[in-house]
């Protein structure tokens, strides 16, 4: 668990949290490959993108109660839909979405220098795949999604964010570390390693790198 102020935070590993603020609301985001035996469920669940590793069903799943509000875009739909909520909504970047009293930033998360074969960003800008920042408790709260360094970044305003570092899909260690001068945020969390691509080590090399105060997350 990383506490900020009034926040905890739980890492599900790869680019899966659990935020939990002072009136207990929790939210979910990303979960994929949660491994903990037993689950709560949480008031607000949310999918960045279609991709397996941040729309997988099985983990949402085990968050999901009929009274959770899910937050996700049209690309992931044909997925979503099979969920057992009480709605969800569909966003853009550049839309703000207010839930059970929290405010939702949607914002861009798109490739510009990663690609597969073809020459196609693993991440299409067109695709609208998103970022999110929360407002908990006042502490705002960005997860980028599978973003590289975009300059829509420099528009985002965010005391806690948690970032990839383990590159190939998302921004490398470096990247990351260019990502937090121009976000200026006061804690940073690595993430987006541990499974499928990235190791621990990545995530070790960016907090002796970078200046800014950062918390590497764990499974205990």
């Amino acid at each position: 668990m990383i506490i900020y102020e009034n926040l905890t935070i739980q890492w599900l590993g790869h680019a899966g949290f659990v935020f939990t603020n002072s009136k207990n609301q929790r939210i979910c985001i990303d979960p994929f490959r949660v491994k903990e035996a037993s689950y709560e469920p949480v008031d607000i669940l949310i999918s960045t993108h279609e991709h397996a590793d941040h729309c997988s069903i099985d983990d949402m799943n085990k968050f999901i109660s009929p009274d959770t509000e899910v937050i996700g875009i049209n690309l992931a739909k044909d997925k979503l839909e099979k969920l057992t909520c009480k709605n969800i909504h569909y966003v853009k970047p550049g839309e703000k979405v207010k839930i059970k009293d929290i405010d939702f930033d949607i914002v861009s998360a798109y490739n510009i220098n990663k690609f597969r074969p073809s020459g196609e960003p693993f991440h299409p800008k067109e695709d609208d795949k998103i970022g999110v920042v929360a407002n908990l408790d006042g502490v705002k709260v960005y997860h980028t999604g599978d973003s590289d360094l975009i300059p829509e970044m420099s528009d985002i305003h965010a005391d806690v964010a948690l970032l990839p570092v383990s590159g190939t899909y998302v921004m490398t260690v470096s990247e990351a570390i260019e990502a937090t001068k121009v976000l200026q945020p006061k804690l940073v969390i690595p993430m987006h390693f541990g499974s499928i691509v990235g190791s621990k080590e990545m995530a070790d090399e960016f907090k002796q790198k970078t200046s800014v105060r950062t918390e590497i997350p764990t499974l205990e």
